[in-house]
This record gives structure tokens, sequence and C-alpha cells, in this order.
């Protein structure tokens, strides 16, 4: 059958209208099957976090690990024993508020038979999670720009984490655990090793490392792994995705060493730090290593949540229908205080945005109650 037969005369006219109303359909819903980060156990929840707080900012109380001191009681000795004391800090989070709007000549749905505010009310729940999924996103971004910003990295087992000139990060092209900085394209190293003589699961060394150095003694039961598909490529030519995946929710995970790391794919993890001084050269991509509850995520209540205006005599007295939806949230990194603008709501990114080195700074924490690692590699 040639293809004019299905885009001339009556027949061929019904069949292309077909085939493009169900390419339709089908980039309508497209979208359900991407994995949002904001739909993950990556963001948790904290009682702490008081979304009434009069101010574009609030102000949460954390309590530090306990330095306890442990008294052995004597009869003759009338000494007081030594108090444990509790020590807490504070950290500061930011509100963030968002619109989106849509507007509707009413007579356009006598030609197009679409509804389109019934497509936008449809599309709301998308816009939303797509919001929220930027803003964990962006945070995951400025995070690590502010760890390259304190000083140089993780650079072996023996690096003290919680000094205040060395960032919470790994580059794997820095002189140190891996070997000597690398110099070019020869020596650059990719987070999984493609050397063709390093076989099976010996080609994650560096991954595993690089969580040895972060977080020394401790260890979640599992990861979140955000990397691009470019790495995700090296993991499946190395051999290392497991057949089996995991359900979270509604999303389904591939997962790398028996379900250790849950794999999430986005092309817009470039986040190129190079530039930085702190940073090799020939480390041009960031793969994060995040615990379960690295961020936490809270509704805030927006007043008219859904509001419609008609306009009557606009276009000839057929009207106009404008719909509009407003929605807000905290989405706050774990150890983290926010250092950026007090006097407006948070942008997703750019300036005053989530994705600001100068936007976040360590609220007091330890390196163990940093829930973010990035690891910069070629």
């Amino acid at each position: 059958m040639a293809l004019s037969d299905f885009t001339s005369g009556t027949a061929g006219s019904t069949m292309k209208f077909q085939v493009q109303r169900y390419v339709g359909d089908y980039a309508h819903e497209m979208y359900t099957n991407a994995k949002k980060l904001s739909g993950t156990a990556i963001v948790g929840a904290s009682a702490e976090i008081n979304t009434s707080i009069e101010d574009y900012l609030g102000q949460a109380r954390w309590y530090k690990p306990l330095m306890a001191n442990i008294n052995v009681p004597s009869v003759t000795n009338a000494t007081d024993g030594a108090y444990t004391e509790v020590d807490t800090a504070f950290y500061k989070y930011a509100k963030t508020v968002r619109t989106h709007g849509a507007k509707e000549v009413n007579v356009q749905k006598v030609i197009s038979q679409e509804d389109g505010l019934a497509k936008i009310a449809r599309d709301f729940g998308e816009t939303k999670a797509q919001d929220e999924h930027n803003s964990v996103l962006e945070s995951l971004n400025g995070v690590a720009a502010y760890e390259v910003s304190r000083g140089g990295g993780i650079t072996s087992f023996n690096t003290d984490a919680d000094s205040p000139t060395t960032g919470f990060y790994v580059d794997v092209n820095a002189l140190g655990e891996f070997g000597p900085a690398a110099t070019d394209a020869t020596d650059a190293r990719k987070l999984i090793d493609a050397d063709s003589a390093v076989k099976g699961a010996a080609r994650g060394e560096r991954l595993f490392k690089s969580m040895g150095m972060a977080w020394k003694d401790y260890e979640a039961p599992y990861y979140y792994m955000i990397t691009s598909p470019e790495t995700l490529a090296d993991l499946r030519v190395a051999n290392l995705v497991d057949e089996t995946t995991i359900t979270e929710g509604n999303l389904v995970f591939n997962t790398i060493f028996q379900g250790k790391f849950r794999l999430l794919l986005t092309r817009a993890m470039g986040n190129d730090q190079s530039a930085s001084a702190n940073v090799n050269d020939e480390s041009v991509k960031t793969t994060f290593i995040c615990k379960p509850d690295a961020l936490t995520m809270k509704s805030l209540v927006v007043p008219m949540p859904v509001e419609m205006d008609r306009a009557a005599a606009a276009h000839g007295g057929s009207g106009t229908t404008d719909i509009w939806y407003r929605w807000g949230y905290v989405c706050h990194p774990m150890g983290y205080s926010w250092d950026g603008s007090e006097v407006q709501f948070v942008q997703t990114a750019g300036t005053g945005g989530y994705d600001q080195a100068d936007s976040w700074v360590r609220s007091e924490a330890g390196y163990l109650n940093l829930g973010i690692l990035p690891i910069l590699h070629s």
C-alpha cells in the first residue's frame, strides 16, 4: 500500500487524522513514564519545618550527635559526675511559590474540537511535579557548586570531610586515591573504569571508593545514583546493571550491585564544575549519590490555588477564559542552611536560585549528616 493511500482521498484523510490523533495522545501521556526526583525517597518529610512562618524564610532546630560522658560511680570519691550536653543548631529554609496560567479563546473549540482548559487541567499535575523535580535537581547542582567553592575535595580515606577548607565531593581525576592528577583526555578517568583489562564488578571500584572516602564508617541500606545516559551506557557495557528491577510507588528502577544503587537518569546533569580551581579540568561530569531523605519537601498553603476569570466581550463577544493554578513548597537539602535572598521567593535557577553556590552553607553539620555526594568525573 502506497503512502498516498493514507494521505489522500476521504478514507486517506480519515486515516491521516487517526495517526495524528494517536501520536498526539502518545505525546500527552509520554511524560507519565518519567522518573521525577520529587516522587522518590530522595525527598522526605521533616516535622521541624513550619510552613506558617511569617516571612520568606523559616528557621528550624536540629540536634547534633551526642558526645556522651559515661561516669563510673564511686562510694569513696564525692566528685560530681560529668554531664552530657545536648547541643543544637539552627538552619534556615526558604519558601517557593509558583503559578501556571492558560488562556483560551472560547470559539476555538468550534474549530479544534479540543477543550484547551480541560487539557491544561489534565497537565497541571505534571506541571507541578516537573517544577518540584527541577527544584530538587537544581538544589543538587547548588550543593555541588557550594561544596566545590569550599576547597579541594575528598582525596583519600583519611581526608577530614568536616574541615572548613574541604568540599564534600570526590574528584576522581584529582591527585589521590585514584592515582596522579589527570592532565588530558588520555589519562582522564570516568566514574566506571573503561579499561578492557578491568573485569566485572571491579569496574565500579571508583564508585565504592568514593562513597567510602566520603561517609567512611556509615553506609545506608541503599542509595540513589543520579547520572547521565552516557554513564548508564558505561554501566551496561561493563555488565553491571542488575537483571531485576525495584519498584518504588509507581516507579520502576534499574539498579546496580544487587539493588544497592537505584538509577535515575537526567540529561540535565552535565553540571561541569571544572572551571573551579579546586577541580581537575578533565572532570566535566557529575554523578550524584544521594541517601534516602537527602532533601525535604513540604507543601505550602497558597491562597486561591485555582482561579478562573472570564472576559465575555473579548474577541467579538465570543469571550475568553483564563485559568490559573498556584502552588508552593519548601525544598531543602539535609545538612545545609539557606544563604540566599531573604526578601523574595526562591528562583529555580539563576540569580538567587537553588543552583547557586552562594545560596547554601553547611549548617554546622558533620559529614555523616550530609545526604548528597557529588562525584566529578570524565
